[in-house]
């Protein structure tokens, strides 16, 4: 990508910001994610896939267990419109998942409350049953059977 990665860059900052902080600024982006067309998702997407693994571990689960709350308190319509969104560009190129610390990021959705779980689950679930058997593989090749058990797929 010959452009700046600016998302990878807020996601970078975003990591490193006490929580009272990183929480309403990251809803307030996750909010403006929803009102954009579907390359401008991608794009951004693709530079949080991208930015993700370069954060170091500890600063990068703060940032993901923000996510997942604030995911596990929007609409379903939302919800599915962020998860689709990822997992179509990780089936497009599973690749992208293999720098990441994946255990690590099941044991952060693991520490959710359970109904938080239960809604993300759901989510997910429903948006797998629905892709094709091809990307069915492709997502299921970098996906721990430890995730693959939990979602119940």
């Amino acid at each position: 990508m010959s452009e700046p990665n600016y998302a990878g860059n807020i996601i970078v900052n975003l990591a490193s910001l006490p929580d009272f902080l990183r929480k309403p600024i990251l809803k307030k982006r996750m909010e403006e994610f929803f009102t954009m067309n579907l390359p401008e998702k991608q794009e951004i997407i693709n530079n949080a896939l991208e930015a993700g693994p370069t954060i170091p571990f500890p600063n990068f689960s703060k940032l993901f267990a923000t996510w997942l709350d604030i995911l596990a308190t929007i609409s379903e319509e939302k919800r599915t419109i962020m998860f689709a969104t990822y997992i179509s560009e990780i089936t497009k190129n599973p690749q992208k998942l293999v720098p990441f610390n994946l255990d690590g990021i099941l044991e952060i959705f693991l520490s959710l409350e359970k109904p938080k779980q239960d809604a993300i689950s759901d989510t997910i679930r429903n948006i797998v049953l629905k892709i094709s058997d091809e990307d069915k593989k492709r997502l299921f090749l970098v996906m721990p059977q430890s995730a693959k058990a939990r979602l119940g797929i």
